[in-house]
């Protein structure tokens, strides 16, 4: 767009927004910014798409603080209303869109305003608190934010939001991904109609277009794109190699090695991973710092996040949690560890890089049965791939090496047991996590070589899992001596006493205590469970259109018709029943009417 100078916006900008743009080095607008900006000042509802990582924060921020000043000169802002309400996925973003309006209210014009966060993970009296003290902009999670709506005794939120001037909602499609859309459909009948609202996502998908159409009155569409061949940033580079299942975690062990990474993150399948690897991981790392991050983590996970943004030369192990808006100028590698279960998270997940103009990388490791991958995310999200193998960078694995890396590993899980379970869970949720990929004609469960994979996280032996074949038994490389599973002991002492005597009473009665008795139900692979859950759900799904086309199946059995001639006999016996207890008959009387009827 040509028009990008913040000075030349129409209608144009006041001075203490200017100024804290200016104060922040903000110099021109954006693409997303010049198109949305006019647009939520001109009081239109925005739908926006953009690339991740394109300043859409700003896009809503500026026109919100515009608003509130112009509200201001009509007269101060009430304490009892709430203004503004911005809506967003997860607590790491909403605290990071917090943080970046409480930089902005450092001006002395907008001082006066008052701002307040509602996240969940902490007690719900300190948010209801916080807003009857006055809060002009909410920053919110939808969960939190649909609790404090129904808390009315004491603080009658729907009441606060009668004045609602902007609401906005961001990474929508991940509000919806998540699973909010109940709970977004709940919240947006408590909200005035006449307001404006933005809606802010990197992408569109059929239930977003389904919340346009509930949520927004005739929006303007804003779709800005980069380059039209790619869906990710200029500055980006998005690359994939291939590699043996036995053989990932030694490759992206050595490319870490390799390269004096500042900053990177590392996505992998599930929490279960992330506990594990980051007790593994230091060992072969010692001079970077490691941090593990995922969505079970309730208390620490903005601790975690802070010291991750504050230190150098290290790698933050993470979820999907952390794939969206999250906004670290400083990472600059993502690292993955497979293909995220949907097509539209690689884009988000690559895009945690070359934020802000700086430039960035991205790897992909595939294994050899996955490489049709590659074009279908080309298709399928624009994004290219390069190959890393027709770099000059090329890492070789040796059988000395591999032997080395997996005796540390099975070493480690020996010297405590907690280790030992960690990978057990880490391998079982991977795989689980597998079978749930949407793309799972290209990345089919039953081609993975089970064995190979336990091998790469060094498991000291295969888990019980109907899935484990035979064949995948010899692929599967564990520790060369025997091993007594029973022996490796827990360095927690607590929970070793605690297993010790478990052990004891298991002995004794051939019964491990913590495990309840159950009838006896025969364990299926997850592909068969889940075809026999596809299978009842197309057999319910008939059975509701067969009531559809023949009503009178709806109502059930028909009850048996009640003729006249019955209701009148019961009539007589009701009748006959008043009479003796009236005492107009006697019971003999009564006995014998009764009998002849």
């Amino acid at each position: 767009m040509a028009n990008k100078d913040w000075s030349k916006v129409q209608p144009p900008l006041s001075k203490p927004v200017l100024n804290c743009i200016n104060k922040h080095g903000f110099k021109t607008m954006t693409p997303i910014q010049a198109a949305v900006i006019p647009l939520l000042l001109s009081c239109k509802d925005v739908v926006a798409e953009a690339v991740t990582g394109s300043g859409k924060t700003l896009a809503f921020v500026v026109p919100m603080l515009e608003m509130l000043l112009k509200k201001k000169k009509d007269g101060p802002l009430r304490k009892d209303f709430v203004y503004v309400v911005i809506i967003s996925p997860t607590r790491e973003l909403a605290t990071q869109i917090f943080k970046v309006i409480e930089d902005f209210l450092q001006e002395p014009e907008l001082a006066s305003t008052t701002l307040a966060l509602l996240v969940g993970g902490r007690p719900i009296e300190v948010d209801a608190i916080a807003l009857q003290k006055g809060a002009d902009i909410a920053v919110c999670t939808p969960g939190r934010l649909e609790d404090l709506l129904s808390e009315r005794k004491q603080l009658n939120l729907a009441g606060r939001l009668k004045e609602l001037e902007l609401l906005v909602l961001d990474e929508a499609d991940r509000l919806l991904d998540l699973g909010f859309s109940g709970t977004l459909t709940t919240i947006l009948q408590y909200l005035p109609r006449q307001r404006r609202t933005g809606l802010f996502s990197a992408t569109q998908t059929k239930e977003l277009q389904d919340l346009v159409r509930a949520g927004l009155r005739n929006p303007v569409v804003v779709s800005v794109k980069e380059k039209s061949t790619i869906s990710t940033p200029l500055l980006l580079e998005t690359y994939y190699v291939i590699v043996e299942a036995q053989d990932k975690f030694l490759f992206l062990l050595n490319f870490i090695r390799n390269r004096k990474i500042a900053k990177g993150l590392f996505f992998l399948p599930t929490c279960a991973c992330v506990d594990y690897w980051t007790d593994v991981l230091p060992v072969f790392l010692p001079d970077i710092k490691i941090f593990g991050l995922h969505g079970k983590m309730k208390q620490k996970r903005h601790k975690i996040l802070e010291k991750f943004r504050q230190a150098d030369n290290t790698i933050l192990l993470c979820t999907d949690l952390l794939a969206r808006g999250l906004d670290i100028p400083e990472v600059e590698w993502v690292l993955q560890w497979e293909p995220p279960c949907q097509p539209s998270a690689l884009v988000h997940r690559a895009g945690r890089a070359a934020r802000g103009g700086a430039r960035g990388c991205a790897l992909l490791p595939l294994l050899t049965t996955e490489d049709a991958y590659v074009p279908f995310i080309k298709t399928n999200q624009m994004v290219e791939l390069k190959d890393w193998r027709e770099s000059d960078d090329q890492i070789k694995i040796t059988d000395k090496l591999r032997e080395r890396v997996l005796g540390i590993l099975h070493e480690q899980q020996k010297k405590d047991r907690a280790i030992f379970d960690k990978g057990q869970r880490a391998f079982v949720s991977h795989m689980r996590a597998y079978t749930k990929h949407e793309c799972n004609l290209l990345l089919q469960f039953k081609e993975l070589p089970l064995g190979h994979i336990a091998t790469s996280y060094g498991l000291l032996k295969l888990p019980l899992m109907p899935e484990i074949k035979p064949e995948h038994k010899q692929q599967f490389v564990g520790p060369k001596e025997e091993i007594d599973f029973n022996t490796i002991q827990y360095r927690d002492k607590q929970k070793e006493t605690s297993r010790l005597q478990k052990l004891e009473e298991y002995k004794k009665s051939g019964v491990w205590p913590s495990k309840k008795k159950k009838k006896m139900v025969q364990t299926l692979p997850w592909e068969q469970a889940k075809q026999n859950k596809e299978e009842r759900k197309e057999k319910r799904k008939k059975r509701k259109e067969l009531k559809q086309k023949n009503p009178e199946l709806k109502k059930g059995k028909k009850r048996k018709v009640i003729t006249q001639e019955e209701l009148d006999a019961l009539a007589a016996d009701v009748a006959l029943i008043k009479k003796l207890k009236k005492r107009k008959i006697t019971q003999d009387q009564f006995d014998r009417e009764f009998e002849a009827d």
